[in-house]
């Protein structure tokens, strides 16, 4: 946290007192929590409750009250107290009473699935990925005055050991969950900013002469921060005889040699992404279409824009036609992750 000691300033609606700027009087300043690493997956605990699901009922559909059930068992094997050889039991109550179906697992078991599944190895390599852009920052875990773990998936003693033995000499600390939401408290306190990191980061598709084909550009990568502090300039040309329209398509880069989340029959499986498995997957919807007024001819200059990400994450364009001088209206692209 840059510049204080994370002492709540006077709220915005006190800083004018008698037609005088308190602010500029008192010296309050904005103060800026910024983001240094990150990584993530789109993977929750609802995936590992069908993990426990098709484990103790392969040829059962993973039907909500079956969910609600696996997931009741795994907070109680997260439970402190709870031995590791002890089997508990879960009923999913059916149409009657006839329909019922148990769920019954012990914490050794439910350790084992989940190393089995792969999900220490997915842990592993978001760490890594995390202090790699730590350490690109001057940061490494010897820095750190401890490890907040947050969420449910944290309370699974076999996590909680994992992140422990990870994260030394850090130590793990360990407050309620609700109140451990570290941005949220931060954006409570009046005076305080948050400046996030990309975690994938913006490509633009365009035409390159050279090869004669379309190709990805990065406009924004993965670990810049946002929002950002000035605008990406690009200039685009034609590609075609008298085009009429400029396609923007936008993607998203893959994070290389991660792991994905894919659903085989509703499971969710995780695979580790082969180097050749990196693309940039395009936004979904259509592409917005920039008018060329007159038409253009192939290499000619045509659009000079601007992009940059606002503070809600949102990827904003605007530009100028090289051409006519005439702008390029201001347009909100979409969310950037």
């Amino acid at each position: 946290l840059e510049g204080g000691e994370g002492r709540a300033a006077p709220i915005a609606q006190l800083l004018r007192c008698a037609g005088e700027d308190l602010q500029e009087t008192t010296g309050q300043v904005l103060r800026c929590a910024k983001v240094l690493s990150k990584a993530g997956l789109a993977f929750g605990g609802r995936d590992i409750d069908r993990w426990i699901v098709n484990h103790l009922l392969p040829n059962a559909p993973s039907a909500e009250p079956l969910l609600d059930a696996a997931e009741r068992l795994k907070c109680r094997l997260s439970e402190a107290n709870q031995p590791v050889e002890t089997v508990l039991k879960e009923i999913a109550p059916g149409s009657n009473s006839d329909d019922d179906q148990a769920l019954e697992l012990s914490r050794r078991q439910l350790e084992e699935l989940l190393i089995n599944q792969g999900f220490l190895e997915i842990l592993d390599n978001l760490l890594k990925q995390t202090i790699a852009g730590g350490r690109r920052q001057d940061t490494t875990l010897a820095d750190l005055h401890g490890v907040v773990a947050v969420g449910g998936g944290a309370r699974i003693p076999l996590v909680r050991r994992w992140i422990e033995e990870q994260t030394k000499p850090a130590p793990l600390l360990t407050p309620p969950p609700v109140e451990a939401v570290a941005v949220g408290a931060l954006r409570l306190t009046p005076g305080v900013s948050v400046r996030d990191v990309l975690h994938r980061g913006v490509s633009l598709r365009f035409w390159d002469q050279r090869s004669e084909k379309h190709i990805w550009h990065p406009i924004f990568q993965a670990g810049q921060p946002w929002p950002t502090s000035s605008p990406l300039e690009v200039v685009l040309a034609a590609s075609t005889t008298d085009q009429e329209k400029l396609e923007l398509v936008l993607g998203e880069p893959d994070i290389q040699g991660g792991h994905e989340v894919i659903y085989i029959n509703g499971l969710p499986i995780l695979r580790i992404k082969k180097e050749a498995d990196t693309r940039v997957t395009p936004w979904p919807g259509l592409s917005p279409c920039l008018d060329l007024d007159p038409p253009a001819q192939p290499g000619e200059d045509c659009l000079r824009l601007r992009f940059s990400i606002d503070a809600e994450a949102l990827l904003q364009m605007e530009g100028q036609d090289l051409r006519s001088g005439m702008p390029v209206a201001r347009q909100s692209l979409g969310p950037v992750q």
